[in-house]
């Protein structure tokens, strides 16, 4: 190549790689269409590269589908693209095709074509592609070893997974953190934490891990005991905070979460990163601290969607349902779309608030205006809001209406309110309902055995003990006759 064309070739990958110009790859890859070089192996790995970070990989696969003869170091970009940004069965495709045109796999194909298996989630593709690392004598290069390691604790088969962990003379934190993820999703918390425990070194991914695997099994207690003793190691980060400030909300741990907060405001977290503010607005909501929710809320300097929801949502947990009804309008005159999250919080508001009218025009307006498809939440936040305004006719209307079956909260939610107001008529019919939904529920039984008692027809009462006598449902001990 001569000087002049590889000082065209730097300028344009120095274009590819420049953090203001690497957007512009239209403009970019017609440049180097004129300069000739739009069958540069080199050119178009680096321009794969790009559009694999940028998720533009179907403008990948246009360029790379005109080269005529790709080599090893396009390929590879194309693999690790497709690892990252998906379609995964891209990855495999392309492996596939790499063989037709005689060329070789190396280590930096296999690493991201077995994390694109992983993402997959089929563990026979990941074999055979782990058969091929083996048969080709790739399997003792680190970050294959790696990519082998996730694919087997992605997808559960943690005996897989053990005998190549136990195979690696070297492990690095990532081999460890993997291992744990792997246990922990499977159920073997107490593995996961005994494993984290022989870690020699821990990173603040394996600490917020741990802690966050502590928390969705249950285990609340431990995992603010294992975050207390974090702090002695690591300076929490925005996901410390954001995995820890709920749980504290659930034990009730007021202390650490205002502690969390001046450290979120100390360390600028709260400033920089939405998430922790929208986290602390959910901890104070959910600790019953209005006050200091609202002015997190107002004092964060970025709002997204999920700022406005919880805000929106703790107001209503907080019996603000009016408040919640005015801030859901201020939001939309700042700009924000509202999504069917938002749609949960506010009909919640208008539940609680008894704003009957005001729910009917935004249930209304959520399909009408904003093309959202009612789901169960939202159909249960209005029987509530029905049902709590006596309107129990309209309430059972609704739930006939549905275009998604109905389940057995809703059903519940109205049966307990024609049994407020005395509506057994409609109570009956919810019942049985609900029967249809739990024949095996003895308590769906005992309640309309007791409609029929109420109104004196006992020889209904008779029917129900011979039905349950037939289905073989057994009274359940100590059975409240309410939902």
């Amino acid at each position: 190549m001569s000087r002049a064309s590889l000082a065209v070739e730097r300028k344009i990958l120095h274009l590819l790689h420049g953090r203001k110009t690497r957007n512009n790859l239209r403009e970019i890859h017609a440049h180097f269409i004129r300069q000739c070089l739009h069958q540069s192996n080199q050119i178009l790995s680096h321009f794969v590269s790009v559009c694999g970070h940028l998720n533009k990989m179907d403008y990948a696969s246009l360029v790379f589908l005109q080269t005529h003869s790709p080599n090893i170091l396009l390929f590879n970009s194309m693999v690790k693209g497709y690892s990252l940004n998906g379609p995964f069965e891209e990855a495999v495709t392309l492996f596939s095709s790499m063989k037709t045109h005689w060329i070789f796999p190396d280590e930096y194909t296999f690493s991201p074509l077995l994390k694109a298996c992983s993402g997959l989630y089929d563990v026979r593709i990941g074999q055979c592609i782990h058969g091929e690392v083996i048969r080709s004598g790739f399997e003792l290069f680190g970050s294959v070893r790696v990519g082998v390691l996730e694919l087997y604790s992605t997808n559960g088969r943690m005996e897989e997974a053990k005998k190549v962990f136990d195979g690696m003379s070297k492990r690095d934190v990532i081999i460890w953190n993997l291992m744990i993820r792997g246990f922990c999703k499977r159920g073997d918390v107490d593995l996961g934490l005994s494993l984290f425990r022989q870690m020699s070194e821990r990173s603040v991914v394996s600490w917020n891990s741990m802690i966050s695997y502590l928390a969705q099994s249950g285990r609340h207690s431990e995992a603010l005991a294992l975050f207390q003793e974090m702090k002695l190691e690591f300076e929490p980060d925005e996901a410390t905070v954001v995995i820890v400030l709920p749980i504290c909300a659930h034990l009730g741990a007021v202390d650490i979460g205002q502690w969390i907060h001046s450290y979120a405001e100390s360390s600028k977290l709260y400033r920089k990163v939405v998430s922790v503010g929208n986290a602390l607005v959910d901890f104070y909501s959910k600790c019953g601290n209005l006050e200091t929710a609202v002015q997190v809320f107002k004092g964060m300097p970025c709002k997204n969607i999920v700022s406005w929801n919880t805000m929106i949502s703790g107001l209503a947990f907080n019996g603000r349902g009016e408040l919640g009804v005015e801030l859901f309008e201020q939001m939309m005159n700042d700009g924000e779309r509202p999504n069917d999250a938002t749609f949960i919080g506010v009909l919640t508001c208008c539940a609680h608030a008894g704003l009957l009218e005001k729910g009917q025009e935004l249930f209304a307006l959520m399909s009408t205006n904003y093309h959202i498809d009612p789901k169960l939440e939202h159909y249960g936040c209005m029987v509530d809001l029905l049902s709590r305004s006596g309107c129990m006719k309209m309430a059972y209307d609704l739930i006939r209406s549905m275009h998604i079956l109905p389940n057995a909260t809703l059903w519940g939610s109205l049966l307990s309110a024609c049994r407020t107001y005395g509506e057994l008529e409609l109570a009956e019919l919810a019942v049985k309902e609900l029967i249809n939904l739990e024949p095996w529920n003895s308590g769906n039984y005992v309640l309309l055995s007791n409609i029929y008692a109420e109104e004196g027809r006992w020889d209904e009462v008779e029917k129900i003990r011979l039905l349950m006598r037939e289905k073989s449902v057994k009274k359940a001990m100590g059975q409240s006759v309410t939902r």
